[in-house]
């Protein structure tokens, strides 16, 4: 009986792999990594995400819809051309030249363009005492250049806040001129040059300034004056050189009745009324017998007419100067220029400014440190400009003093008229004989303005 060896089937499998020397089964395990590199291939589908994008791409040349939209605006380049009708419109005010003779007094002061027109050469102006309204001539920018030596710094006599003012002469004429260049950036504007071309073409006097010409080229404004060889009170009276004597009181007081002469006639004798507005030392010229002269009238404003009591305006003028109702209300009247008159009077009788920031607290403001003397006649002297040296007429000092005080009331409807002014003046300025004559015995309602006031001549009769 044969014996076979038991063998299991794991067994056979085992002695047959075995036997062959083969491994087969290792050898098919190597070739299944295959699977793991197809794996490795399948980051295309990525690949193919990346290039996705152009999409994008196509969407950045979409705005060119955004730049049709831009040259739409031609139409609004169309609408800017038609501007032209109002520019057609602002010329047109020249041809109706300011007329004087205006029903509402606030609406009296000419309001020009942009560009300042050639001021009309009409004789429909004030009526001054029959003579006809006088034609400024028209320069041309080169012919002031060439008169003031192309506005050499050696031809300069003056300025101020409104430009400079330097001295020429005319080519045509050889005629010796004040050329007033007004500064762009100044105080005085078109508006201004304007109306003093406009008032000195129709106002006429003697102890005003006398206007020769204007220059309107492009954007210079230049007035032409006679010329003036003494220049203005304030050199004279407050800005002394040393080689210049003082003032004596005469001259003071024909500086001052010349000066009220001027203001009588703007009041009283033009028509309408003109409210001078701006009178001040500087502004008063003088020749060479220093007879005064208006300058400036920049600021001028005509006065209220029929049942009208003043005139309403923006407050404009010199600090000190200023009337103080005026100052407060804006409410302008001839008064307002009595009262600046009274202040330049003091001056001329103290030979102070009016503002003196130099002088002690109390001393400087000119009208308020000299109030309180105006109650005391005895201390009248104490007003008198010490360069002086006393030589003045007493008593003509006293009515001088009197007739600044009335002129620097407070209240505006008790102050005096020009005219009474003019008349006391030229009592008190003649001639040394004033020490025999009152003013106020000659002009009872001088001395009643001045009881009115309180002063009653002041505590001393002497």
């Amino acid at each position: 009986m044969k014996c076979f060896p038991f063998f299991s089937s794991q067994d056979k499998a085992v002695k047959g792999v075995n036997k062959s020397g083969k491994e087969p089964q290792t050898s098919k395990s190597i070739p299944n990594p295959p699977p793991i590199q197809n794996k490795i291939p399948n980051p295309p589908p990525i690949q193919k995400k990346i290039p996705n994008p152009p999409p994008l791409k196509r969407k950045i040349p979409n705005p060119p819809p955004l730049k049709k939209k831009i040259p739409n605006p031609p139409p609004l380049k169309k609408k800017i051309p038609n501007p032209p009708p109002i520019k057609k419109k602002i010329p047109n005010p020249p041809k109706k030249p300011p007329v004087f003779h205006q029903s509402s007094p606030d609406d009296k002061v000419v309001k020009p363009k942009a560009s300042v027109p050639e001021p009309p050469k009409t004789s429909d102006g004030p009526k001054v005492d029959g003579n006809k309204t006088v034609t400024a001539q028209s320069f041309t920018f080169r012919e002031l250049a060439r008169a003031t030596s192309n506005f050499r710094r050696e031809c300069l006599i003056g300025e101020g806040g409104f430009g400079r003012v330097y001295k020429g002469k005319l080519d045509k004429t050889a005629q010796v001129v004040a050329v007033k260049q007004l500064d762009r950036n100044g105080l005085q504007g078109n508006r201004e040059f304007l109306i003093e071309v406009l008032m000195l073409t129709r106002l006429h006097h003697p102890n005003l300034v006398n206007l020769i010409g204007y220059c309107s080229d492009g954007d210079q404004r230049l007035l032409v004056y006679e010329y003036m060889p003494l220049g203005c009170v304030e050199n004279h009276l407050l800005d002394i050189k040393p080689h210049r004597k003082p003032l004596d009181w005469y001259t003071r007081m024909k500086i001052a009745l010349g000066a009220s002469k001027g203001l009588e006639y703007l009041h009283d004798k033009a028509n309408p009324p003109v409210i001078y507005r701006d009178l001040k030392t500087s502004n008063i010229l003088l020749d060479e017998e220093f007879n005064a002269r208006l300058s400036d009238f920049g600021l001028a404003k005509l006065g209220p007419e029929g049942d009208k009591t003043h005139v309403s305006s923006r407050v404009m003028g010199t600090y000190g100067y200023c009337a103080p109702e005026y100052q407060r209300t804006g409410r302008l009247t001839v008064k307002s220029d009595v009262y600046s008159f009274g202040v330049v009077l003091l001056e001329l009788i103290s030979g102070r400014r009016v503002i003196d920031t130099t002088r002690p607290n109390q001393e400087q403001n000119l009208v308020t440190w000299a109030e309180p003397i105006f109650k005391v006649r005895s201390k009248f002297p104490q007003l008198a400009d010490p360069l002086l040296k006393g030589d003045f007429p007493k008593k003509g000092l006293n009515q001088a003093v009197a007739l600044a005080a009335m002129c620097l009331q407070e209240e505006a409807t008790v102050r005096p008229l020009m005219s009474d002014v003019v008349t006391a003046l030229s009592f008190v300025g003649n001639s040394p004989l004033v020490e025999n004559t009152d003013v106020f015995s000659s002009d009872p309602s001088l001395s009643d303005q001045l009881v009115a006031k309180g002063g009653s001549h002041g505590e001393d009769s002497s």
